[in-house]
């Protein structure tokens, strides 16, 4: 089968990395990707495989007629045997000029769960009210990533009928437990910090991943006597972020939280870290962050939104969202857990890497697409 696939933009993010891995990872179907928006880093890696890359001009508010057509002519010329969009905007745009271009297969995509007034953007609210509205007529599959985004989008108006969760896969020769976990921590730490539990986050700057919150629970700890170092990796987490430093400084955090910024090492970070903490308040589906971090065999905690809880299961802690000081506790909890009982440490780590292992694996998740796009091809015939 020919997929084309019609995603916002290949910057890094939660569905353009599992768009990647999956069309990497799929030998046994044609795939080509059209972004609404151009560039990002994980355009050319997928042209590096020799996966076509098209580009539309939605960049510009006078570009939306522009981006549209050109999509519409990209389909007539590709004539692909199935459209898989990403997300709510190519999901109503892609599918309806999917359709309008004749073609009879278009499976949607949905990677979140709550979208909450005053966080989420009112273009995304509107956006998914449309879909929901379009749901029994313009695909044929609606793909979510989670069981609770299902839940969600049903509660929405969704077509449930039509919804099949798959969860995301991960590539487990990236990520992997490392022999040599220390040399890892000295590309970040300095000597005399090696043996402090070491903490960390991988999520860009935003609302979504309440950041405020983690840093209130570090300012619990620090208040405890707790002694640690806190690496947040990811977009805008960096020394010239104000509203940041200023959190970090008002909580008399400064010398315990380094701030990263955007990396391509996620697998050392990983590595690197005793314990990864996400502290999301709303929104998320699948949390790839905490499946990268366990098949590397560290332990996690998480607040409890989207399937977290599925995710990390009985080996790690979840805690409800925007409270600081249930995850505080949890934290603390797994920092005596690591002091005090080494062996059982070393056990939870290694079940929570046989746990993705066995369940979120890249191998499962393309077989799981590859099923979905045959019974919508059969169920169409």
């Amino acid at each position: 089968m020919h997929i084309l696939h019609v995603i916002t933009s290949l910057y890094p993010g939660g569905a353009q990395s599992a768009l990647c891995r999956l069309c990497m990872g799929d030998k046994n179907n044609k795939h080509t990707v059209v972004a609404m928006i151009g560039g990002g880093d994980l355009e050319r890696r997928l042209e590096e495989q020799g996966i076509v890359v098209e580009t539309l001009g939605f960049t510009r508010r006078d570009g939306l007629f522009k981006g549209f057509v050109t999509l519409w002519r990209l389909l007539r010329s590709y004539r692909p045997d199935l459209v898989q969009t990403w997300m709510y905007h190519p999901d109503l745009i892609g599918g309806i000029c999917a359709r309008l271009a004749g073609i009879r297969h278009v499976c949607w995509g949905i990677r979140h769960t709550e979208l909450e007034s005053g966080k989420s953007s009112r273009s995304s609210i509107l956006t998914a009210r449309l879909c929901a509205s379009l749901s029994g007529t313009v695909p044929a599959r609606i793909v979510c990533c989670a069981r609770e985004a299902a839940r969600v989008h049903e509660t929405l108006g969704y077509r449930s009928d039509k919804m099949v969760v798959i969860p995301n896969g991960f590539d487990l020769s990236d990520f992997y437990p490392y022999a040599e976990r220390k040399e890892c921590r000295r590309t970040f730490l300095s000597d005399d910090e090696l043996h402090l539990p070491i903490l960390g986050m991988v999520g860009r700057f935003n609302a979504q991943k309440d950041h405020i919150n983690l840093l209130r629970a570090l300012a619990e700890l620090e208040s405890r006597g707790v002694d640690f170092r806190c690496l947040l990796v990811g977009a805008d987490l960096v020394a010239d972020n104000g509203t940041l430093a200023a959190w970090i400084d008002e909580l008399g955090l400064r010398g315990k939280v380094k701030l990263l910024g955007l990396r391509s090492d996620i697998p050392v970070v990983m590595n690197s870290l005793d314990l990864h903490v996400l502290s999301s308040s709303f929104g998320e589906a699948f949390p790839n962050v905490i499946a990268e971090a366990m098949a590397c065999g560290t332990p996690c905690i998480g607040t409890d939104v989207g399937d977290t809880s599925l995710i990390i299961g009985k080996w790690g802690w979840v805690v409800p969202p925007r409270d600081s000081l249930r995850l505080a506790d949890a934290i603390h909890e797994a920092i005596k857990e690591r002091a005090s009982s080494p062996s059982h440490w070393a056990q939870r780590r290694c079940s929570a890497a046989e746990h993705i292992r066995k369940h979120f694996t890249i191998d499962r998740m393309v077989a799981a697409f590859d099923n979905v796009w045959s019974d919508c091809m059969e169920a169409r015939k």
